[in-house]
């Protein structure tokens, strides 16, 4: 073939064209070019020779080089590996992903297209490696865990904010990052049995990523049925690829086209394989098809349209790994351990198949894998195979399929705050943080607060640690505060941890105290009218089923009667003005209305029979609520010691009334009549100029029982948020209110936090939240987890969710020292009081007069005054203080 060349070398007209052209004959025909050419075969022999005769007087010297350096390349470069790795791994965390009730199939799309960002530049790869994620299925007796592990090196929140971007409605938990598999304790032995899935084909054809339903259901349901220590895993690990990790996909699918091998062993093969080049080149046609056959030409064309598809996007390297544990006795016997380790590899088996339902131009085949769970638990990628975002979001995603079981769900959708929710300051009352994004708090404005909040959320779900945060922001403000309990559990935490600054503002009424309480009197001081019609609504709402027009006239024209006798009335007087003639007629004697004395009138005019049928019903009320010794003292004890005026301008009123010590009538009487005298006092900053009204809080827990009051709700609220008074109205259910109530209360108090409700109450509920928040994200709230919508400059915002936070630590110690500090200034401010004297044990006595001495005998208490201020003066001009 090359016979022309030396006859070519020797034609005489070769030198004057070689000189025309520069080139000297003689440097062409007699170098090593020129020996080549004249005999190829002795110039590879001479050059063959001359690389011998160099191995041989070099080698012992270049080998050595030569073998030391490649060792320390490649040592190096294992080292360069795990130091990259061992930054991943520290303070790596867990991104554990509760699906919301309904999952977006393109979520999976969204998520692993927003993670693209984690690729480094191109010069940071090469001195830290590129940081790769691990999405991880594990599987126990408690059902399908769905998490994330993250690298350090990844800023936290990254993750956590694109799983919540890609699936509205998901929440994340983050912790630190556990094995997959749990290990075994000293007393146990652990069987684990896993492998590796691997791309069979090139990697440059895909997988199938269409499907009809979720080929998660396959995966989900392989391992069912797993004991209590028996565990699965699949872990899927992926790191964004781009330049030449790229290219190396090109260049096989680019063999794919052409029919040759995309191995490196296969294509060592193709050269020393005689005639494959020309076979590839003989099948192929002008138009570049490769076969001439129909059928498989068609089948090359959907490839080649595949892998065109595949190459279009981002791509991820990837890794499969499985692997079932079981965790055994350390003495368990052979037989045991064969049979562990026998179901083990069918639960892989399973775990392995599922992914066949992939298989479409590609397929994924099993590797065996030495000891899996370190393996696993190390969640190193070296190697990997490249898929497209489509193929990695059909492999790891959320279930889309509701019927799954087991999936662990998030209960309620979580929603960002809106903007210019507050955070908490001396003048914004912190309600929570955000559960979305970056945590933050989140807090009331107190003027925003005073259009009343409206709190609904059963027992233990995190009500009483809100109402508690509140509280104490308003104590350290120095804003007043009045506090109804009536479970007790709030006022004994809020006294724990009150500052001890505030402890001499403090006014403490609690039934299951030994000491006695201060009096709050609610026939004493204010209007008549406003008084009296205030304690008859309170009795007539609270015995509702057991009241009538002619007793509640009785009890009227009784406390109208004693409002106009000197000194200072009780409603331990009532008995006695309706049962005694004597004590009657002295009081009666000095009345001038002449409807009152009509009503006397008549009733000295009834028969003993008649009289009693008329007053019993008032009369066996009044014996049940003051035989009571707390009721006697905090309530009829003489002159009121509490200025509710002085308590709304910068005191803190305590009041702790529990049902099981009281009983539950006795406890909403009692409640019903502080909420009373509170709102006369709320009232009565009609007096004081609108700027000089200091901002106030009245927290009301089950306040169902406690507004019974003669005004409708709404007009209270509408007044309340004039006179600079806060309301919060908590309890457990819509059930408990009345219509009129909860009307009232829906229109007026705007503010609303609800937490977990039941199905009938989020359907009424979700009227506030909806379209953001649906009724099933109102009753699948979590524990401490609520719906928040607030006003916001006097508007509604729209709704969020949030989590509350935990009370500060209880100071030990701190409520015996409030509550003595609370004795010190009542027995400062009240000469000769005994405030440490049990109620149980001195119960008040009226005094004994001299027979025939004028004028009603009182109980020798009316020296007491209030841990606050000294009691209110009655503006009424028919009314005589003493």
């Amino acid at each position: 073939m090359l016979s022309w060349i030396p006859a070519a070398l020797n034609h005489p007209e070769l030198p004057t064209a070689l000189a025309a052209h520069g080139i000297v004959r003689t440097g062409l025909t007699n170098g090593w070019l020129g020996d080549y050419l004249r005999n190829p075969g002795g110039a590879l022999l001479r050059l063959l020779g001359h690389l011998r005769d160099w191995a041989i007087t070099w080698g012992p010297t270049v080998a050595p080089v030569l073998a030391v350096g490649i060792a320390g390349f490649v040592i190096g470069r294992r080292r360069w590996a795990r130091s990259c790795h061992a930054r991943l791994i520290a303070d790596a965390r867990q991104v554990t992903v509760l699906a919301p009730p309904t999952v977006d199939p393109a979520g999976g799309a969204a998520l692993w297209s927003n993670l693209v960002g984690l690729l480094r530049p191109a010069w940071r790869r090469w001195f830290t490696g590129q940081p790769h994620v691990a999405c991880e299925y594990t599987f126990s007796e408690a059902g399908v865990g769905i998490r994330l592990w993250v690298p350090g090196v990844i800023p936290p929140g990254l993750v956590e904010r694109a799983i919540e971007a890609a699936w509205p409605g998901s929440h994340t938990r983050v912790g630190t990052a556990d094995p997959p598999l749990p290990p075994p304790n000293s007393e146990q032995r652990r069987l684990v049995v896993g492998g590796e899935l691997r791309l069979a084909r090139s990697e440059a054809l895909p997988i199938r990523t269409d499907f009809d339903a979720d080929p998660l259901r396959a995966l989900i349901g392989a391992p069912v049925g797993l004991g209590r220590d028996e565990y699965a895993c699949v872990q899927i690990l992926a790191r964004p690829v781009t330049g030449r990790r790229v290219a190396k996909a090109r260049r096989s699918a680019r063999r794919v086209h052409t029919g040759g091998s995309t191995r490196v062993v296969g294509r060592l093969l193709d050269l020393v394989t005689p005639g494959v080049k020309s076979r590839s080149t003989r099948n192929t046609t002008k138009s570049g098809a490769l076969h001439s056959d129909p059928q498989t030409s068609l089948e090359y064309a959907a490839q080649n349209r595949a892998i065109v598809a595949k190459q279009r996007g981002s791509q991820y390297e990837t890794v499969i790994r499985y692997a079932v544990a079981t965790l055994l006795p350390a003495d368990a016997t052979e037989s045991e351990v064969r049979q562990a380790r026998d179901v083990a590899r069918g639960r892989a088996h399973a775990l392995a198949a599922s992914f066949a339902s992939y298989t479409e131009h590609n397929h994924y085949t099993r590797h065996r894998v030495r000891h899996p769970g370190p393996v696993l638990a190390d969640r190193r990628l070296g190697k990997g195979d490249l898929l497209s975002v489509a193929e990695l979001a059909a492999l790891a995603h959320l279930p889309t399929d509701e019927a799954i079981p087991g999936v662990q769900r998030a209960g309620a959708r979580a929603i960002s705050p809106p903007p210019g929710i507050a955070t908490p300051d001396p003048q914004a009352k912190p309600i929570g943080v955000t559960d979305t994004g970056h945590e933050r708090p989140v807090a009331l404005r107190v003027p925003d607060a005073r259009h009343h909040l409206h709190v609904i959320g059963a027992t233990g779900s995190g009500k009483s640690t809100l109402l508690g945060n509140m509280i104490l922001a308003d104590a350290e403000a120095g804003r007043g505060i009045v506090l109804i309990d009536p479970k007790g559990d709030l006022v004994t935490d809020m006294l724990s941890r009150l500052p001890r600054s505030v402890a001499d503002r403090v006014v403490i009424f609690d039934a299951d105290s030994k000491s006695r309480p201060p009096c709050l009197n609610p026939l004493d001081g204010g209007e008549t009218d406003l008084t009296v019609d205030n304690l008859v609504s309170v009795f007539r709402r609270v015995y509702s089923a057991f009241w009538g027009p002619r007793t509640d006239d009785v009890m009227r024209a009784a406390c109208l009667t004693l409002r106009t006798q000197e000194g200072v009335a009780t409603l331990a007087d009532l008995p006695k003005l309706l049962a005694d003639p004597a004590f009657r007629s002295r009081v009666t004697a000095g009345i001038t209305d002449p409807v009152l004395r009509g009503f006397w009138s008549w009733y000295e005019e009834l028969t003993d029979s008649s009289r009693s049928q008329v007053i019993s019903p008032l009369m066996n009320k009044l014996r049940a609520f003051l035989l009571r010794p707390f009721v006697r003292d905090a309530i009829a004890g003489g002159h009121s010691t509490v200025d509710m005026g002085e308590v709304l301008d910068g005191g803190i009123c305590l009041v702790r009334i529990p049902k099981g010590s009281l009983g539950e009538e006795t406890t909403r009487l009692v409640g019903s009549l502080v909420v009373a005298r509170t709102w006369q006092a709320t009232t009565a900053r009609a007096r004081t100029p609108q700027r000089q009204r200091r901002d106030a809080s009245m927290v009301i827990d089950e306040c169902h029982n406690f507004l019974n009051l003669p005004y409708p709700i709404e007009d209270m609220l509408a007044e309340a948020r004039g006179f600079r008074v806060a309301m919060t109205l908590a309890h457990q259910h819509l059930g408990q209110l009345p219509r009129e109530l909860r009307e009232g209360m829906s229109t007026n108090a705007r503010s609303k936090i609800f937490f977990n409700a039941s199905p009938e109450d989020s359907r009424e509920l979700s009227r506030h939240t909806a379209p953001r928040l649906s009724d099933h994200d109102l009753a699948h709230l979590g524990v401490y987890h609520a719906a928040v919508r607030l006003v916001l400059n006097g508007e509604e915002a729209q709704p969020f969710t949030m989590r509350t936070q935990p009370l500060p630590r209880a100071i030990p110690g701190r409520a015996r020292e409030i509550r003595g500090i609370a004795r010190r200034v009542l027995r400062s401010r009240v000469p000769g009081a005994t405030a440490s004297a049990p109620s149980s044990q001195t119960p008040t006595r009226p005094p004994q007069r001299p027979a025939g001495t004028s004028g009603p005998t009182r109980p020798n208490s009316g020296d007491r005054r209030g841990q606050s201020g000294v009691r209110a003066r009655s503006a009424d001009p028919r009314r005589q203080q003493s």
